[in-house]
């Protein structure tokens, strides 16, 4: 048994928010101390741990409430609503993102590599001189100094995952 005190100490919570959870019903103390001190068990620990992993990923407390009270299909139902939440989020900055781009006159990714294909780079790099050899070590070059545009360039040219994860692997391996 553990005092809200300590509880909260090892979960890096304030004794308030313990208290609230207790109001709540979330998270109510298994027994009390003669001095009327609230008092968990492992159980409790357990809940609150389970209570602090999906505060992590953002889900409500009235959701984390049926969740903990539901059975595992519950948590599933929830856990599949929250993901696409945040898929829905990501896509509203995307959009966000891609106006400040255009308030700010620049191009974005898409619009820049807009009909722009693998095969069609390679024939623009094979005209310009550039040996296999050469464009190989391009890839290494663009790798090592900008890793996230390497991924998104490729990305845009409509590579298949597989074959990015084989250029960016093999780029990683190599020395410019």
């Amino acid at each position: 048994m553990t005092t809200i005190s300590r509880l909260a100490r090892r979960f890096k919570l304030s004794r308030s928010a313990l208290l609230y959870y207790d109001r709540i019903g979330l998270l109510r103390p298994s027994s009390r101390s003669p001095s009327n001190y609230r008092l968990y068990t492992e159980a409790d620990r357990q809940r609150l741990e389970a209570i602090c992993r999906y505060r992590q990923i953002g889900l409500s407390l009235k959701t984390i409430g049926r969740i903990l009270n539901a059975s595992r299909e519950g948590a599933g139902t929830a856990l599949r609503q929250r993901l696409r939440d945040i898929e829905d989020q990501i896509e509203a900055l995307r959009r966000q993102q891609e106006g400040i781009r255009r308030l700010l006159g620049q191009a974005s990714p898409d619009d820049m590599a807009q009909g722009l294909t693998r095969e069609k780079w390679t024939a623009l790099l094979r005209a310009s001189g550039m040996t296999d050899a050469d464009m190989l070590q391009w890839h290494v070059g663009f790798e090592r100094l900008f890793p996230n545009d390497h991924q998104l360039f490729l990305e845009s040219l409509g590579i298949p995952p597989d074959d990015i994860d084989a250029i960016r692997t093999f780029s990683q391996t190599r020395k410019s």
